[in-house]
């Protein structure tokens, strides 16, 4: 079932044969990605015998620990070490590299805090505090029509986050949960000077590559770690997670914290069928037509490869992702299931007269507004910057001296005085800029958006020019200076005098569009957000007045806690084991004949005779996961790190919508194995100590 694990309220009267249409309880299935304000306590206890306490909770979530550019980690170390995925710091890693050295291929390995290397442009967010802020907003949004509601809760929320930041100094954000049914302040501490330890080999963390992605068994060394500074200073962290190096148990019970980015298993039926019927083939098509850009772009030579590497992976992990969710969307179980859900939940509300008042019209208004969302999807997805993430700073400037200047609840979402350091320390990023590659991005999409809005549409005109896509790409990406952070620096500090003087090419693009994506915007937010804002709202109230905090809400980007056990699962007609060990690795290595990309690199050739090949290397859990998880650690019962989450199997693609713990699993690297090769293979004995010291 959709809610999977549901402890259902007390409910009176004909409610309770209601409710039972309604939720079919598993009191087995670990579902559920849990905000720490409602952790589901009793299921746990019921289940698994374990108590969970305030102190504990506590003691996980200061721990844990939130990369912005998506992903998560959790501190390690009383010096501030903080271990993610090394397809987490991919990014980072491919920043740091330059032509001489590819730190994504070769790895990376600090041997003293001197040669620790500051990240580029890295913020993680540490959840300090959080609290209930919805009859605040609620009693701001009392308006006339949807529009007016949705700009009253967009200048509420401005304001709320703003007074936060004053008063606390630390990031504040509003976070939407059920719908909308309510709205939290989460407070974050923020940190900037983030620096690289160490790194594996890309082929011994993703080892498999793109055949293995997604699947299980898996060999995959897939971490990294960093060191937390503040003042120049290691931070040293009152909480962090103590190193176990045993592990986890076959069915242990274990919990992941980390930052799941989102799920849609409480959309309706009609938002589940655009997404089936149009936004998806429109993912997977962009996505193809752009990775094999990249492919012909990597071709030209090993610099062009090194450039293009981290783009090309992700989009290929993203493609995979896509193409499973898809198929799921395809399943007409899935969508029977989905609509069976949400008939009974209507039927619910339809026999209760103060619901049917409140939230009866909710699920017509989100079928016409994604009538409009189907109508528009192509404008919005092809009359944008798209391909080149370069190409876009400059639209952010403009912008950027714009916005602020307006009242804070008044500003585009991204420009608010309390988003602005932030959106500064991104605009200003030192991070290199390959004009090469960026330039062949932007010619593609902007092909694609001629292909597909045609050359009389507002936004190709005014992109292009009347040039063709390529010679635009050129002209625009060849010709600004805007690589240079100083030079954006000073269109930042110029303010909107500098922007509108500039003739840098990218500025002049920038203004050139902005109004025409405004006036896009506007007609979306009329149509289609402003409708469904409203709408999912009355749903999310209607689902929350029956059930309460018995269910989850779903992902946003945000600290959430889940439970399960280490245990494997029947596939293919056998049974896949809970853990893999270093002997698989080498064995699934032979038996591709050390052929990518299942090769070893040498210094895995050359340290089999140091390694335990009975040391466990990845685990299953049936921890329930999606991306943004990735990073997350994996504790035990003492709140111990057990394992380091990077993937879920293939079955749970279709995790988006729908969790089933028969078969879905989060895999992880086991403790054991991360300490067991920084010694054996990588020599960094001072790291392995560090992170086993006592506390």
């Amino acid at each position: 079932m959709v809610m999977g694990f549901i402890r259902r309220m007390a409910i009176v009267g004909s409610l309770a044969s209601i409710l039972a249409a309604i939720v079919t309880v598993h009191p087995a299935a670990d579902e559920g990605m849990w905000t720490f304000d409602h952790p589901p306590t009793a299921a746990i206890q019921q289940r698994y015998g374990f108590t969970v306490t305030t102190d504990w909770l506590d003691h996980l979530r200061l721990s844990s620990v939130r990369f912005n550019d998506g992903g998560s980690g959790s501190f390690v170390s009383a010096d501030g070490l903080v271990l993610t995925n090394h397809h987490v710091a991919l990014g980072q890693l491919q920043k740091l590299s330059t032509e001489q050295k590819n730190y994504v291929s070769d790895g990376f390995a600090a041997t003293s805090r001197s040669e620790e290397m500051k990240a580029t442009d890295l913020e993680l967010n540490v959840l300090m505090s959080y609290e209930e802020v919805t009859p605040r907003i609620v009693a701001a949004t009392q308006r006339a029509n949807a529009q007016a509601a949705l700009d009253a809760r967009r200048a509420e929320i401005a304001a709320i986050e703003k007074e936060s930041l004053d008063r606390t100094g630390l990031r504040s954000d509003v976070v939407t949960l059920y719908q909308g049914a309510q709205y939290w302040l989460y407070r974050y501490k923020k940190y900037t000077d983030v620096r690289l330890v160490f790194a594996p080999e890309q082929q011994m963390a993703f080892f498999g590559g793109d055949p293995d992605n997604f699947t299980y068994p898996r060999y995959d060394l897939d971490f990294a770690i960093f060191r937390v500074y503040d003042n120049d200073v290691p931070v040293r962290p009152e909480h962090y997670l103590k190193w176990n190096a045993k592990g986890a148990a076959e069915n242990e019970l274990v919990f992941v914290t980390g930052h799941p980015g989102s799920t849609d298993r409480n959309d309706t039926v009609a938002e589940l069928e655009t997404l089936r019927d149009v936004i998806s083939p429109f993912n997977i098509q962009v996505v193809k037509r752009r990775i094999n850009v990249l492919r012909q772009f990597a071709s030209g030579g090993t610099e062009q490869a090194r450039q293009a590497a981290e783009i090309t992976f992700s989009l290929e992990n993203a493609l995979k992702a896509y193409t499973g969710e898809y198929n799921g969307l395809l399943d007409q179980k899935i969508m029977n299931k989905k609509s069976a859900d949400e008939r009974a939940l209507r039927d619910a509300v339809g026999r209760n007269p103060e619901w049917q008042k409140a939230y009866a019209s909710a699920w017509d208004d989100i079928a016409r507004a994604e009538t409009a969302n189907r109508r528009l999807y192509k404008l919005q997805r092809f009359a944008q910057i798209r391909g080149s993430g370069f190409a876009g700073i400059g639209l952010a400037i403009v912008r950027y001296v714009t916005e602020v200047k307006k009242p804070d609840g008044e500003r585009l979402n991204g420009y608010h005085d309390a988003q602005l350091p932030s959106l500064q320390f991104s605009l200003l990023s030192p991070a290199p800029v390959y004009p090469a590659l960026e330039e062949a991005l932007f010619a593609d999409s902007m092909q694609e958006s001629l292909e597909e809005l045609g050359p009389a549409d507002p936004f190709v005109k005014a992109v292009l020019a009347g040039r063709s896509p390529k010679d635009a790409a050129r002209a625009i990406i060849g010709g600004t200076k805007l690589a240079d952070p100083a030079v954006r620096k000073q269109l930042i500090d110029g303010s909107e005098t500098a922007v509108r003087q500039s003739t840098d090419p990218l500025i002049v693009m920038a203004r050139a569009i902005d109004q025409i994506l405004r006036d896009l915007n506007k007609r979306v937010e009329s149509e289609v957000t402003s409708v469904e804002s409203a709408a999912r709202q009355k749903i999310g109230q209607a689902r929350f007045a029956a059930f309460g905090t018995s269910v989850y809400p779903d992902a946003t980007f945000t600290l959430r806690l889940s439970y399960g056990k280490a245990t494997g699962y029947p596939m293919n007609g056998t049974l896949a084991p809970y853990k893999t060990t270093f002997a698989g690795l080498y064995d699934r290595s032979a038996s591709f004949d050390g052929k990518p990309p299942f090769d070893l690199v040498p210094r895995f050739k050359e340290a089999r005779s140091r390694i335990d090949l009975s040391t466990p290397l990845d685990f299953v859990t049936t921890n329930d996961i999606i991306g943004g998880n990735s990073g997350s650690p994996v504790v035990n019962r003492a709140g111990e790190l057990v394992g380091l989450i990077f993937d879920g199997n293939i079955e749970s693609l279709v995790g988006r919508f729908v969790y089933d713990d028969t078969t879905n699993r989060a895999v992880a690297v086991h403790s054991g194995a991360i300490v067991h090769v920084l010694r054996a293979v990588y020599g960094a004995t001072a790291l392995a100590d560090e992170l086993e010291r006592p506390r």
